[in-house]
C-alpha cells in the first residue's frame, strides 16, 4: 500500500494502536535500567554501573536522534523501523548476556541509540494522516510511547524483583521484536520523494533550524515543559522517602501508573488541536503544567503528588502533540530532520531540568524544587502567547506527503 493512498483517510484505527505499542514498546528499553542499577552494581560488584549505564543509555538515545532520525527522510521508512527494532533486539539480548561493565556499557550506548525507533514511527504517523486528522493520529501515537515512559520503571521494578535484572533484558528483546513484526505486518511502504545523501541531509538540519522561526518557538516550548516533567522525576524518589511519607523508591514507580491517566488525554488533545488550532492546546498544556506544581507546593502530601502528577503528564503530553502538530505542517518532505531538531532539543531541555532539580533539591528541597518546576512552564506560556501576537509571515507549506 502506498503512503499517498492511506493518507487520503489516515491510517485504520488498528494501524494506528500498534504505531502506538510499537512506540512505547521501543521508548521504553531506555528506562528499564532506572530502577534495577542498585541491584546491576551489586551483581556486578562495581559501583560505576549505577552511574555509567542510564548516562551511557541517554548519550546512546541523544545520539541516535541527531544521526539516526534523519534517515527516515532518506530511506523507505518501513525497512528502516524494522530493522532498527532488530538492532534493538540484538543490544537488549547483549544487555542480558553482558558479563562485565565492558560489553554492558557498549550493550547500553546500542540500546538508546536504537531505541530512537519510536522517534521514526511519530512523524510516519503525521505522513499517512490527512492534514486535519494529524493532531489526533500523532495523540495516539504519542499516548502509546509517554505510557512506555512512564510504565516502564514499574514493569522493570518487578520483574528483577522476582526474577532478577537480566530477566527484564530477557523479556524486553522478544518485545522489540514483536514491535518489529507489528509495524513489518501494519505498515504500508514509504519511500521519500527525493534521494538524498546522508551529508547532505545532516548539513540540511543547520538550515531548517536558521530558517524556521515556528519550529524554534515549538522546540523551545517544549524543552521548557519537559525540563519542568523531568524536575518532578528526577527528585520524586527523594520526595516520597521524607517524612511525613517515608515512602520507598518502589513507590515512585507506581507513580508512573498514576500518570498514565494524563496521558489518555493525548488523543482529544489531537482532535482540538485539528479543530480549533494547536496554539490553545499548547497554551493549555502550560498552565495546566502550572498548575500542578502549585498543588505540588500547596498540598505535600500523597494525595497531592497524586493529582498533581495526573495534571503534570496531561499538560505536558498535550502541549507535546500540539507542538509536533504545528511542525508536521511545515515541510511535506522534511518531517524526520523537523522531528530531529524538536526532540533533540526537547531533550536536551529534559536533561538541564533534571540538573537543575537536582541542584534545587540540594539548596533548598521539595519548595525550591517547586518553584523551579512552577517557574519553566511559565517560560513556556509565554512562549506560545508572543507566536499567538506575533504571526509567522514566512511562506507557509500546505501539501501533505
Amino acid at each position: 500500500m502506498s503512503s499517498s493512498s492511506q493518507s487520503v483517510n489516515g491510517p485504520a484505527r488498528g494501524t494506528l494502536f500498534a504505531m502506538a505499542l510499537a512506540a512505547g514498546l521501543a521508548v521504553a528499553s531506555i528506562y528499564y535500567n532506572q530502577p534495577m542499577l542498585g541491584v546491576m552494581s551489586a551483581d556486578f560488584h562495581d559501583a560505576r554501573v549505577g552511574g555509567w549505564i542510564p548516562t551511557l543509555t541517554q548519550f546512546g538515545y541523544a545520539a541516535g536522534l541527531l544521526f539516526l532520525l534523519p534517515l527516515g527522510d532518506m530511506l523507505e521508512r518501513r525497512k528502516l523501523i524494522v530493522v532498527q527494532f532488530g538492532v534493538l533486539a540484538l543490544a537488549l539480548v547483549v544487555m542480558a548476556l553482558a558479563p562485565g561493565l565492558a560489553l554492558l556499557a557498549i550493550a547500553s550506548v546500542l540500546v538508546g541509540a536504537a531505541a530512537t525507533v519510536a522517534q521514526q514511527i511519530v512523524p510516519f504517523a503525521a505522513i499517512l494522516s490527512a492534514p486535519e486528522k494529524r493532531g489526533a493520529a500523532i495523540g495516539t501515537v504519542m499516548s502509546g510511547l509517554l505510557t512506555g515512559i512512564l510504565l516502564s520503571r514499574t514493569l522493570a521494578g518487578l520483574v528483577s524483583s522476582m526474577a532478577g535484572w537480566r530477566a527484564m533484558f530477557w523479556l524486553a528483546g522478544p518485545l522489540a521484536v514483536l514491535g518489529a513484526g507489528l509495524m513489518g505486518r501494519r505498515l504500508p511502504a514509504h519511500r521519500p520523494a527525493k534521494t538524498l545523501r546522508y551529508g547532505d541531509l545532516l548539513g540540511s538540519l543547520v538550515h531548517l533550524w536558521r530558517n524556521e522561526p515556528v519550529l524554534r518557538r515549538a522546540a523551545f516550548t517544549q524543552a521548557l515543559l519537559f525540563a519542568s516533567f523531568s524536575a518532578f522525576w528526577t527528585t520524586l524518589a527523594l520526595r516520597l522517602a521524607e517524612p511525613p511519607l517515608h515512602l520507598g523508591a518502589a513507590s515512585a514507580g507506581l507513580f508512573g501508573i498514576v500518570g498514565a491517566v494524563g496521558v489518555a488525554m493525548a488523543p482529544v488533545a489531537g482532535r482540538v488541536a485539528d479543530r480549533r488550532g494547536p496554539a490553545p492546546v499548547i497554551a493549555s498544556g502550560a498552565a495546566a503544567t502550572i498548575v500542578a506544581w502549585l498543588v505540588f507546593g500547596m498540598s505535600p502530601g500523597i494525595v497531592g503528588l497524586v493529582v498533581g502528577v495526573i495534571v503534570l503528564d496531561f499538560g505536558v503530553q498535550i502541549s507535546l502533540v500540539s507542538n509536533q502538530h504545528v511542525i508536521y505542517g511545515l515541510h511535506p518532505e522534511y518531517k524526520s530532520r523537523l522531528n530531529t531538531l524538536f526532540m533533540t532539543t526537547m531533550f536536551v531541555g529534559g536533561a538541564l531540568g533534571s540538573l537543575a532539580a537536582s541542584t534545587a533539591w540540594g539548596h533548598g528541597g521539595w519548595p525550591a524544587v517547586c518553584l523551579l518546576g512552577g517557574v519553566l512552564p511559565v517560560g513556556a506560556l509565554l512562549f506560545n502567547l508572543t507566536r499567538r501576537r506575533a504571526p509567522d509571515t514566512r511562506p507557509h507549506h500546505s501539501q501533505e506527503t
